[in-house]
């Protein structure tokens, strides 16, 4: 099934890489672009990317697995992807659903995410696992 996002036509199976394309992933996208959102944390306010979801089993690292740096910080739950040559972040496993990867729609060919109009802003600031419960 194609799907059309604006002016962006998504495929079950689509490419995304790094800005040097050292690292390129396969990620599988039956429902299109899933979540996107911004968020405000430390790590994202600094990248300004927007993040969409993917569940782990659809996103395979088809090459450049060896050039992947991983950065983690705070809780050290959440793992963090870029690219050690031009220093794209590609995608992260996320904290508050580890079970899913967040990816940078920047990457994906063909995707230009400024077409995908209003963009939610996720409060990373105060995570919800961060907070302590009553």
């Amino acid at each position: 099934m194609i799907k059309q996002v604006g002016n962006t036509v998504i495929r079950p199976l689509h490419r995304s890489t790094c800005h040097c394309g050292a690292v390129e992933l396969e990620l599988s996208l039956p429902d299109g672009i899933v979540d996107p959102r911004r968020c405000d944390c430390s790590i994202c306010r600094r990248k300004g990317a927007i993040a969409a979801s993917v569940p782990l089993a659809g996103l395979r690292i088809v090459k450049g697995a060896d050039v992947l740096k991983e950065y983690r910080f705070n809780t050290m739950a959440a793992r963090h992807f870029f690219c050690s040559v031009c220093g794209i972040y590609t995608h992260h496993q996320r904290r508050s659903n580890p079970d899913q990867y967040g990816y940078n729609v920047g990457c994906l060919e063909g995707v230009n995410p400024f077409e995908l109009g209003e963009i939610p802003t996720n409060d990373g600031v105060n995570h919800p696992a961060d907070r302590k419960l009553p």
